[in-house]
This record gives C-alpha cells, structure tokens and sequence, in this order.
C-alpha cells in the first residue's frame, strides 16, 4: 500500500510538472489540421486486461514526463488541470476495502483539508472494485479525485482521475463517465 501511495504521489508530481510545462505540442498537432488528443479514443493496458475511453482533450503523457516506472501510465491534457494515473502495483492478499481505508488514512495525513465523498465498492463490467471519491481544496483551487482500486490477475490496478473542482457536480459526472467506460478482464 506504501507503494500505491508513492506512485499516487508521483503521479500527482507528474501532474504538476504538466502544467508547468511551457511547451507547445499544438504546433506539432497543427500539421495535421488538428490535434489527435481532441478527440475521445478508447486505451487498453495490461495485455488487454484493462480498458477505457479517454476523454476528448487528453492524451498520453507517460514518456513526456519522465517517468521511469514502466507500470505506469499518464494521461493529461495539455495544461495538466485533468489527468488520469493507471498504475499496476505490486501482488496483495488485502482486500480492496482495507487497502481502500489505507489510502484514505493516507491521504487525510497528507491533507487535512482532504473531504471524503464516498469509499464504496463497485462493479466494473461484472468486476469487483473500490472507489474513493474525495475533494481537496488548497490555494483557493479545488480539485476532484476519483481513485479506483481492483485486482487483475492478483496485481493491485490503481486508477486515479484527478479533474478541477470548481464545479464539483460536473467535475464528479465527468469522472463518473470515464468510470462507466472502464472495463476489467
């Protein structure tokens, strides 16, 4: 769970480092007439094990960002105010509720300003899994972050959809559509 944390961590790092990033990739998105990110497309990981639809406006951040981890993946768009972190963690025997209210303890210690909208289990196309919903206000911005946990093939899945809160009821129906396109094998 240490790990899932870390990576969390990083991924939220990652994020910032983002928007940060003065580049432009519309000049490279340009030749085409227009940008491949602007359009929703369908991403499938873990051998197939693992799928979902990026939203329009997104694109896959992973190598521009310099991770090293090849378990992990980023996707973001162009400012980095909205980014999805898949990360295929180690095997665990825990079960998704406790490493749930693990993650919760964590990010609350981190956080204090952290609000829980919900830890429940749901089901992902027939497949068991946990969501933890929460917002975290600082700097006068908030943020939206739906994070999933399930298991494939005994190795923990980590999905967290980070999006601006400003508008919590559509920042939430907009993690909730990417969610409903999830599929586990």
């Amino acid at each position: 769970m240490r790990n899932v944390a870390k990576y969390i961590g990083i991924g939220l790092l990652v994020v910032g480092l983002a928007a940060c990033d003065q580049k432009t990739d519309k000049a490279a998105a340009d030749d085409n007439g227009a940008s491949a990110s602007q359009a929703s497309q369908n991403v499938t990981l873990m051998d197939g094990k693992l799928s979902f639809t990026l939203p329009a406006g997104m694109s896959d951040k992973s190598g521009k960002l310099g991770t090293q981890a090849n378990n992990m993946h980023v996707y973001a768009n162009e400012g980095g105010e909205k980014a999805i972190i898949v990360i295929e963690g180690d095997a665990t025997n825990d079960g998704l509720d406790v490493l749930a209210q693990r993650l919760e303890a964590q990010q609350r210690n981190r956080d204090p300003q952290l609000q829980v909208v919900s830890n429940k289990a749901i089901t992902l196309k027939g497949q068991p899994a946990q969501r933890l919903d929460s917002v975290v206000s600082a700097k006068n911005q908030s943020s939206w972050s739906s994070v999933i946990l399930a298991k494939v093939d005994g190795k923990l899945l980590t999905m967290q959809i980070s999006l601006p809160a400003d508008n919590q009821q559509q920042a939430q129906t907009e993690a909730e559509n990417i969610v409903n396109t999830v599929t586990l094998k």
